[in-house]
């Protein structure tokens, strides 16, 4: 007899929603986290009253009423609507585009106009067949959008030029003709009062975790303590890169307190030039309506990986998904364990999709 039914390696909202849900049909489990806090990259820390988004900005938003019911049992969300804007060499505008954007750009007031502007852009760009990220990019919305809102962020992000991206990172970007701000179209959206960290909390509450630990570092070990791991790390690692290493990026974050109540009036602003490093500052205190004279805000710089550093995203082009297969393949043979998450699927999830997935595995693996 094995000492725990499951091994579930990391805190995040994947292990942790598979956990809560395998302790409440009486199924023991072990959590474990390489970090020294559970939660992954939703933790949030308390600072001077202020909830910091210690890996970046996370904001709920679904369309699915399950996943927000489900959600909800463990947190109160406020109303908080995600609306970004961007700055370009000293130009402030909204994202995503809209007709606030088309105003401050060309000075059209009616859909009608904006559209008019963006295929005469188009028609004049005369692209048929992209050949990568910027030619597709322009087909989409245009030159005067691409050079000021989406070159060099994207190129940041990347860190390679958008003549040198693969056009269909960009399938579409979001155009819209209404003098909306709001960022997502689901139905549900908001942060948690009190910040992610509370949720897994609740979730974890009662199941023995251990923190500071290193799956692979004493993968005999814990290997020998579980029936089963879910794991939800880097499926390449785990097969000890047998087949390659699957490509990431990676995210560097510069937190800082600011003396003074307000330093940007926005909770995400993005920064669209490639001459500024970072892609976004975030300012904490707006996503919970804060008070107080001080403030919190943090830079976003994207950043190369390397197995010494966290990898936050992954790069899901063709030779990238075509490798990822052949892992999943080997997964699929191996009664062992199960993967789940951003890492382990290889996917970039957003945390109602990580929900989604985690309650479908429930069902079938529990139920």
């Amino acid at each position: 007899m094995k000492e725990y039914d499951y091994l579930v390696v990391g805190s995040g909202l994947f292990g942790a929603i598979f956990a809560h849900e395998a302790n409440k049909r009486g199924k023991k489990c072990l959590v474990i986290d390489k970090r020294s806090h559970i939660g992954g990259n939703i933790y949030t820390e308390n600072q001077d009253g202020i909830n910091v988004h210690k890996y970046g900005a996370h904001i709920f938003h679904t369309n699915n009423k399950e996943v927000w019911s489900y959600i909800n049992n463990f947190a109160e969300f406020n109303r908080y609507t995600n609306s970004p804007v961007a700055i370009y060499k000293g130009e402030v505008y909204n994202m995503p585009f809209n007709m606030n954007t088309f105003n401050k750009l060309w000075g059209v007031i009616t859909p009608k106009e904006a559209k008019e502007k963006i295929e005469e852009e188009k028609k004049k760009a005369n692209i048929n067949e992209p050949k990568n990220l910027e030619e597709q990019a322009i087909s989409l919305v245009g030159q005067t959008i691409y050079e000021k809102l989406v070159k060099g962020y994207t190129e940041k992000q990347w860190g390679k030029k958008a003549k040198d991206l693969p056009a269909f990172i960009i399938k579409r970007l979001p155009v819209r003709f209404t003098y909306d701000n709001n960022y997502f179209n689901d139905i549900y959206q908001g942060i948690p009062i009190g910040g992610y960290t509370k949720i897994i909390e609740k979730m974890l509450d009662g199941i023995d975790i251990k923190l500071n630990c290193d799956f692979f570092e004493n993968r005999e070990e814990l290997e020998q303590k579980a029936d089963k791991i879910i794991f939800t790390g880097m499926i390449d690692k785990y097969y000890n890169y047998c087949y390659g290493e699957l490509e990431y990026r990676s995210l560097r974050f510069e937190t800082e307190k600011q003396d003074t109540e307000n330093y940007q009036g926005n909770a995400v602003v993005n920064y669209t030039e490639y001459e500024v490093p970072y892609t976004r500052i975030i300012e904490h205190k707006h996503f919970e309506y804060g008070k107080g004279d001080k403030t919190i805000i943090t830079r976003e710089y994207p950043d190369v990986w390397t197995k010494e550093k966290e990898p936050y995203y992954p790069i899901n082009d063709e030779k990238n998904n075509a490798l990822y297969e052949k892992y999943k393949e080997l997964s699929e043979k191996d009664d062992k364990v199960i993967f789940g998450g951003r890492l382990g699927k290889y996917k970039y999830y957003d945390m109602d999709k990580v929900i989604e997935e985690a309650l479908n595995l429930v069902k079938i693996e529990l139920d």
